[in-house]
């Protein structure tokens, strides 16, 4: 059984180059979605999003491999963030913040089998989060991007860079995107791989 890496597939949205920032045109993708508010970094509600989402992505995982026969590796951690008042969206402050953390799922995933996979997963564990996941088409299109190396507190520069490519050309819409290609509880912070994303128009 070959197994599929869609980050490979899809390089062009998962793996982009750290020179420059790139305009890409992101089809509508289905995820699975949770959304919550406050700092992440302090929030008990993100950390929950987290373990609810993987848990779920990797039941579905395993399941598609045993009724389906297809093999794949689960896809990164991706978030939306946005603030109310986007002017007092600050990296200073981060208790206002407002985000949708998700995990991408491959065409062949079903609402229902998501739906049947959650049920399992309640059975199996007690996460608080299960309840307000979400599975849903996502559609970003038009967006500029780039990879980001290092911590997340160095990512002003690099999110700069986006948006100036941006401002030269047209105007930013919709929601400042990360996805997280590493593992932070493993890897050096300074290797940390963020793919840093902003839709345009």
């Amino acid at each position: 059984m070959n197994k599929i890496d869609f980050k490979k597939d899809l390089k062009h949205l998962y793996q982009p180059a750290a020179k420059a920032v790139v305009q890409v045109e992101v089809p509508a993708m289905n995820f699975l979605m949770i959304d919550g508010q406050g700092d992440p970094n302090t929030s008990a509600s993100y950390q929950e999003a987290i373990e609810a989402l993987f848990s779920v992505a990797y039941a579905i995982k395993f399941k598609v491999k045993k009724t389906l026969a297809i093999d794949y590796g689960v896809l990164p951690l991706e978030g939306l963030w946005w603030a109310d008042d986007m002017a007092k969206f600050s990296v200073a402050d981060k208790s206002g913040w407002k985000w949708t953390m998700m995990i991408m799922q491959p065409e062949f995933v079903s609402a229902a089998l998501v739906r049947d996979t959650i049920a399992e997963v309640k059975k199996k564990k007690n996460l608080p989060a299960l309840g307000k996941l979400r599975f849903e088409s996502f559609a970003e299109g038009q967006a500029a991007q780039i990879l980001h190396v290092g911590p997340f507190s160095a990512e002003g520069p690099t999110v700069a860079r986006v948006h100036a490519f941006i401002d030269a050309a047209g105007k930013r819409s919709g929601k400042h995107h990360e996805i997280y290609l590493s593992d932070i509880r493993k890897a050096d912070p300074a290797k940390w791989k963020t793919v840093i994303r902003q839709p345009l128009r």
